[in-house]
């Protein structure tokens, strides 16, 4: 039988009492490790995290904090290659894809040491100036932000079980809350592995950090009003979570990154074969295939103007035909696989779904795997879209499918490109294309209500942008609607979310000796 992972709460290494849930390699279909939390005391857990963790993590400075995220980051440096091994394994990727989900956590992790570094040796933020509320200057009001006391419980999807731990917990700890990791069953074993090498390596007060990889039940029972969730994933799972008496009833902050029917929009004017063309054609491209389309800010919806449109199905389709899928462990692999047989039927369900309302462009589905056996591999190639009524085709808008998957639409003008951008009901994330930077500023500013990032394009910065679907620590991850209403990162602004914003009432002379 495989080994039993650990979870680890309230101070110490325990394993669930039962069986166990069996994490697979999605490509070979053998059992890897199994996962468990039957049996662990959660109420003590949380105890534990809030009373001791927390006190401990408040009592130092944020410059100190900020160099215990320093010394995560050595930590995870260390082990990196273990890391690769397990993501190779467990999440069936790529080298380049595994690198985006370990290498961007650590990326993330680092930009927060430094940013918190210049924070000081304070333990509250001073929140704008002083402000007289009488005529004379001697009674003011001083707004300033406190950690929260209780503790930040993180649920992570299943797509990114590095980077999306240490986005998460990087600002928690940074800001003084303890954190309770639940990452997606499917394939925790990377994020348990990289509590664990944390926590044996001594470099975080006990109760900073815990993980829980097996079931979720019972945790949300568990949060009080201080407490704070950041939830990623589905749209159903989040409005059990906002319905959840800890949110409806006791006040539990909640952020929310939940569905997203993301968009990339090549301008008008912009003919086939022109700078602007061409990257749109890479990105989507990239997009459509990296971590095999797992992503949420991938790209689903690729509006073009009506005259390109056969233009562009052609170029992407001529892209997407040298796409080699199969085995990641084979150099000739660019793209790997679905996290599992259960994934890969979602996303034949939702294929099936979307192609009531449209046409296939390119189909990869058939082509054969590379040193994997389509049997037991969840694997599937990936499968251009196109509906030339964009108004009619109702699905596109509203199914996403969390695989290598994109449908091509066609708009008449700007106002209508713009339109279908917001029919995507709230996204992460939009990119443009084109030369004109007028033109692009003034569609940046009229999709921008409904996306809570846009990506803009242009030849000069072919080389140097970060991608459509990266996402920068430096920018603000989350977006409107559909997408969960929820917002991360954005450089110190996640820390927002971990503090209590006070205003404090007083004479000169107290708010001086705030020592803000």
């Amino acid at each position: 039988m495989t080994e039993l992972l650990s979870n680890y709460a309230a101070g110490r290494w325990q394993t669930g009492t039962g069986a166990g849930t069996p994490l697979f390699d999605p490509v070979l279909g053998n059992e890897l490790v199994r996962v468990d939390s039957t049996g662990l005391d959660l109420a003590e857990a949380f105890t534990f995290a809030r009373q001791q963790g927390g006190a401990a993590l408040r009592a130092l400075t944020y410059r100190e904090r900020a160099a215990l995220l320093g010394a995560i980051v050595k930590v995870l440096q260390a082990h990196r290659d273990a890391y690769y091994e397990i993501a190779t394994a467990n999440a069936g990727t790529v080298k380049n894809d595994s690198a985006v989900d370990i290498d961007g956590a650590i990326f993330t992790l680092g930009q927060y040491a430094k940013w918190g570094d210049v924070l000081g040796d304070v333990r509250a933020l001073r929140d704008g100036d002083a402000v007289r509320l009488g005529k004379e200057p001697v009674f003011q009001s001083q707004h300033l932000s406190v950690p929260t006391q209780g503790v930040a419980l993180c649920i992570n999807a299943f797509n990114f079980p590095s980077w999306g731990l240490w986005e998460k917990a990087a600002p928690a700890l940074l800001s003084g809350v303890p954190v309770i990791a639940k990452p997606a069953t499917a394939t925790a074993w990377l994020t348990q592995r990289m509590v664990k090498d944390v926590v044996e390596a001594g470099v975080l007060p006990a109760g900073a950090l815990s993980v829980i990889a097996g079931s979720s039940a019972g945790l949300m029972d568990q949060l009080q009003p201080f407490d704070v969730v950041s939830f990623t994933g589905s749209a159903e799972t989040a409005g059990v979570i906002r319905a959840h008496p800890a949110v409806a009833q006791r006040s539990v902050r909640a952020n929310i990154e939940a569905d997203s029917l993301n968009s990339a929009l090549l301008l008008p004017g912009e003919a086939p074969g022109s700078e602007a063309f061409n990257l749109l054609v890479r990105e989507v491209v990239r997009e459509m295939t990296v971590k095999s389309g797992q992503k949420c800010t991938a790209i689903r919806r690729i509006l073009v103007p009506a005259e390109v449109y056969d233009a562009a199905a052609e170029a992407i389709a001529a892209k997407l035909a040298g796409i080699s899928v199969g085995n990641p462990r084979n150099d000739g692999v660019r793209m790997g696989a679905l996290v599992s047989r259960a994934q890969l039927a979602a996303v034949r369900e939702g294929l099936a779904a979307l192609q009531a309302q449209a046409t296939v462009l390119h189909d990869g589905r058939d082509r054969p795997l590379l040193d994997a056996d389509p049997a037991v591999a969840a694997c599937i190639g990936p499968v251009l879209l196109g509906a030339r009524d964009a108004d009619a085709a109702q699905a596109v808008h509203d199914v996403e499918v969390f695989g290598p998957v994109a449908t091509l639409l066609p708009y008449r003008d700007s106002a209508h490109a713009v339109a279908l951008a917001h029919r995507g009901q709230g996204s992460l994330v939009t990119s443009l294309y084109g030369g004109d930077e007028a033109a692009l500023a003034q569609t940046a500013l009229a999709v921008a209500a409904s996306h809570g990032r846009v990506h803009v394009v242009t030849p000069d910065v072919a080389q140097t942008h970060t991608g459509h679907g990266n996402v920068m620590p430096m920018s603000q991850h989350g977006g409107p609607g559909r997408a969960g209403g929820g917002a991360e990162l954005g450089g110190l602004r996640a820390l927002a979310f971990y503090h209590q914003r006070t205003a404090v009432q007083a004479s000169p002379g107290v708010l001086a000796a705030l020592g803000l």
